[in-house]
């Protein structure tokens, strides 16, 4: 049985998110994305909470995409929540944002992010960075098993 896989996104902005749709549909368009928009969606959705209650319709994502830059909770906080609740640890983070600062980069792996990546300024660029995105964490690695 082949593994069904999503992915979140967490970004405000409304162009980046369109060119991560973009980029996601020409290069994965058969994996499922759901965005979000802010820390504190972040979180109720991986808890399912809130208008994220419905755990079939919000499953449990196989990596989260996030951006640092967001109102009410932004990524900094919303990574270190994650990695340290025992139920949401284990989910891939990937920092996806416009910071360039060795400050932001060293604060989250010192978080616990699996990876972090400049956003790029083309969307070939863009697409390039999805494909391998997908191609490494959803075919190449093995992912631990949904806790919760």
């Amino acid at each position: 049985m082949k593994k069904r896989y999503e992915i979140l996104i967490a970004d405000d902005d409304d162009d980046d998110k369109f060119l991560v749709k973009s980029a996601f549909d020409d290069c994965a368009s058969h994996i499922p994305i759901q965005f979000v928009e802010n820390g504190i969606e972040v979180l109720e959705y991986l808890k399912n909470e809130g208008q994220f209650a419905d755990k079939l319709k919000f499953a449990r994502p196989s990596i989260l995409i996030l951006d640092l830059n967001m109102p009410k909770k932004d990524g900094r906080e919303t990574l270190k929540e994650i990695k340290t609740n025992p139920l949401l640890k284990n989910i891939p983070v990937i920092v996806l944002t416009t910071s360039k600062a060795q400050e932001d980069i060293n604060l989250c792996y010192s978080y616990g992010a699996n990876a972090y990546i400049v956003k790029p300024n083309s969307f070939t660029e863009l697409t390039d960075i999805i494909t391998v995105i997908t191609k490494f964490w959803l075919e190449i690695v093995t992912l631990p098993p949904v806790i919760g």
